[in-house]
């Protein structure tokens, strides 16, 4: 049986709609890998990080459920570099074990790995075969979060920052969906670039054939 390697990182800023297209691309048959997701469940209650961050940050980081309490997490490691580092070299190889793992159980046409960081990453770009970056106006950007999470414009503004900017994601995209809220519109623009992933799929798995 041949393996089917054709992969894609789709990544956009917060509030982009990342989820949102991801979720219309597994509609259409596409094998998902959330990495966000995956952080979410290692920083759980009984997740596989809790035991190190409870060691090396303290009870105060953890809620009473046993979960990571990541509101106080965020606001600790914003200002200051060195904790966040610490933190990410907690979750990162968790992370990649994780996703690697998810990967081999794939059940789709093809697998899109859901990657928020990915352009910050040293290593993403190199492990698809593709980006797709999901793109808006940084105005939709901070009013979708403002109205999604009640934060602050201050508290948006603060995070974007810290993010790669629009112009970074761009310049790393082999494709771009542009998502400023026309469901329709989106579903289209899903519909071609999964038509043409399924084309690059087959082009793939024939030259893994061929290498056999």
């Amino acid at each position: 049986m041949v393996t089917k390697t054709f992969t894609v990182g789709l990544t956009g800023g917060i509030g982009s709609g990342k989820t949102t297209v991801a979720n219309m691309f597994a509609e259409l048959g596409a094998y998902l890998v959330d990495t966000d997701l995956i952080a979410h469940q290692l920083t759980g209650a009984n997740g596989t990080a809790m035991e190190t961050i409870q060691r090396e940050f303290g009870a105060d980081f953890i809620l009473a459920t046993g979960a990571m309490d990541r509101a106080k997490m965020r606001e600790h490691i914003f200002s200051r570099p060195e904790e966040k580092k610490r933190l990410e070299n907690i979750l990162h190889p968790l992370i990649r074990t994780e996703t690697e793992l998810a990967a081999k159980r794939m059940q789709g046409d093809y697998t899109i790995f859901v990657v928020p960081l990915l352009v910050e990453s040293t290593s993403w770009k190199q492990r698809v075969n593709r980006v797709l970056v999901i793109d808006c106006s940084e105005a939709t950007q901070v009013q979708r979060v403002m109205n999604r999470n009640g934060m602050t414009l201050e508290q948006v503004m603060s995070i974007m920052k810290a993010q790669a900017s629009r112009e970074q994601r761009l310049q790393v995209a082999d494709d771009i969906i542009l998502n400023e809220g026309d469901l329709n519109e989106i579903r289209a623009q899903v519909a071609l670039l999964h038509e043409k992933y399924l084309k690059l799929s087959e082009t793939t798995e024939t030259n893994s054939t061929q290498c056999l």
